[in-house]
């Protein structure tokens, strides 16, 4: 049977560059059977269905549902700052201004649009709505794709909008808009995404994750160290998007490794936090409970590579 994998459109995701080698199937044995979801809380769903076996998914939704009884872990890393603020020009946004905090201050009355409810930006834009004062005062709308969040902004229905890097750079292209708040300003070391696995599927295919992790790692290092191959090849496997763009978001958001950090997990423990303050799960789960890095520590020992330097493309 093959390995049932859940992935988001994200396309800087290592989910791409897999689909796209000819080796993958033979490498993990059974081959795999990949199921495109519009946003984390959905691939979470499925989980609960027990119809995946491993994921790509934001950390917040996989924390939610797990606090709901669903039986996954965290076995590896992936991306770190992955939530960036766009707008169209007419807004100002850092360096001109302070921080996140002041670039908000200008949407009073003002809808920003956001993917799913309950996903990782979600989570971020309700944080940094509330630590600038404005809970209540900015309206937030939730998409269940984001591609839909960029037309919005297009179409002028939103204002503004808080997702992924790509998000940010369709918004330049197609609505003539800019970066309002860079990765590195919201939530520093926020986890991306990650790698989820069905603990039942963990215990009974260990080699098989761990032989995952070695691809998604080797694909994490083509991401980080050759963006120029790793955009060529994502355009040629996607076929909606251009080199240029890939490249372009790549650079925006470079922070790519499977290693699960202290900072990707103290990070992680903050989002729980929060999501426990605002009523959103239950209890505050432990890191044991939501972390397993038994098979990221043989498969990466080494130090972690988030925050090496981007070599010249």
């Amino acid at each position: 049977m093959a390995i049932r994998i859940g992935h988001l459109s994200t396309f800087y995701h290592t989910a791409v560059l897999l689909m796209a080698r000819a080796d993958l199937a033979a490498r993990l044995g059974d081959g795999v059977a990949w199921t495109l979801f519009g946003t984390g809380p959905a691939i979470m769903q499925a989980f609960a269905r027990q119809e995946l076996d491993l994921a790509y998914v934001g950390l917040p939704p996989a924390v939610i549902g797990m606090d709901q009884g669903t039986d996954v872990r965290c076995v590896a890393g992936g991306h770190m700052e992955g939530t960036v603020l766009a707008g169209k020009v007419r807004w100002r946004g850092l360096p001109e201004l302070a921080g996140p905090s002041e670039v908000l201050s200008q949407f009073p009355g003002r809808v920003i649009g956001v993917p799913g409810n309950g996903s990782i930006h979600d989570v971020i834009l309700r944080d940094a709505i509330a630590a600038a004062g404005l809970e209540g005062r900015i309206g937030v709308l939730n998409f269940p794709w984001s591609d839909l969040v960029t037309e919005a902004v297009v179409r002028d229905e939103v204002d503004a909008a808080m997702g992924t890097p790509a998000l940010a750079v369709a918004i330049k292209r197609f609505a003539g808009g800019r970066v309002l708040v860079p990765p590195s300003r919201l939530w520093p070391h926020n986890p991306s995404y990650g790698i989820v696995v069905a603990r039942s599927f963990l215990e009974r295919s260990r080699q098989v994750v761990r032989e995952f992790l070695v691809l998604h790692e080797e694909a994490s290092a083509l991401l980080r160290e050759r963006p120029a191959e790793a955009a060529r090849i994502i355009a040629r496997q996607v076929g909606v998007v251009d080199e240029a763009f890939v490249h372009e978001t790549l650079a925006l958001s470079p922070k790519y490794c499977a290693q699960l950090t202290s900072a990707y997990r103290s990070s992680t423990m903050q989002f729980v936090r929060t999501l426990k303050l605002r009523g959103i799960i239950r209890k505050e789960l432990t890191e044991e409970e939501i972390f397993d890095r038994s098979l990221i520590d043989e498969v990466h020992p080494g130090p972690d590579h988030y925050e090496a330097a981007r070599p010249v493309p």
